[in-house]
């Protein structure tokens, strides 16, 4: 049984979530705002949380920034506002998804269920052979075991998206991947105009691996193709 948490102060969504959740063998934990939702996370085990932004005393993007410095559990942003800024801006602060009010709770649930199999699938490694498996090229290394990414020897912190897609492309370094396959094979759905939400993924890996993300020495950029790392 995965425990989520939601965090929104508008208790009747809260509840609505919570029924449609429970009905699919979650077990839930409630929040009302950013603050509290701290204070969950460092008592509970969660495995993910369905986070609104617009709350009071500290707001969905404050909370999810604090969580970000400590935790990868997938973390879907809740809002009223439909403008692709705010979806960009989620994405650049640490988020894993983003859906829209008002939203079809079985959407809802669908995404729920998407982002915890590729949280799962990220930490369910206990054969010895995958614990031993270390990606690199040049400077950077990923460890499949631990989930920890290193440039030069220095951990970077990344979130479980950002450890999929590095994985996918250390995985196959020197190929070319188009920003469809990578949604599809990372997000394990179909594409569709997600060019934003792959290119803000992969600019905060850069900022995070590269020296100079604007010259970058790994992740590469086949215009009017896609991405790849490069083999060093």
């Amino acid at each position: 049984m995965y425990n989520i948490l939601v965090v929104d102060d508008d208790k009747e969504i809260v509840e609505s979530i919570e029924i449609y959740l429970k009905n699919e063998g979650f077990n839930i934990f409630k929040a009302y705002n950013g603050i509290e939702a701290l204070e969950i996370l460092v008592e509970k085990e969660i495995h993910l949380i369905l986070m609104d932004i617009m709350m009071p005393k500290l707001d969905g993007i404050k909370a999810t920034i604090k969580i970000r410095e400590e935790k990868n559990i997938p973390i879907i942003l809740v809002s009223a506002k439909s403008e692709d800024t705010d979806k960009i801006i989620g994405l650049n602060i640490g988020a894993d998804d983003y859906i829209t009010k008002p939203f079809n709770l079985l959407e809802l649930i669908a995404r729920v269920k998407s982002n915890l199999r590729r949280y799962v699938t990220l930490g369910n490694y206990n054969n010895d052979n995958f614990n031993k498996d270390i990606l690199k090229s040049g400077g950077l290394e990923l460890n499949i075991s631990t989930k920890e990414v290193k440039v030069d020897g220095e951990i970077v912190k990344i979130t479980p998206i950002e450890f999929k897609i590095l994985k996918l492309l250390l995985s196959n370094k020197g190929r070319v991947f188009s920003i469809d396959e990578i949604y599809e094979k990372v997000w394990n759905e179909e594409s569709f105009n997600v060019e934003n939400t792959v290119a803000v993924h992969i600019r905060r890996i850069r900022e995070k691996i590269e020296i100079n993300p604007k010259e970058p020495r790994y992740l590469k950029v086949v215009w009017g193709v896609g991405y790849k790392i490069e083999k060093l």
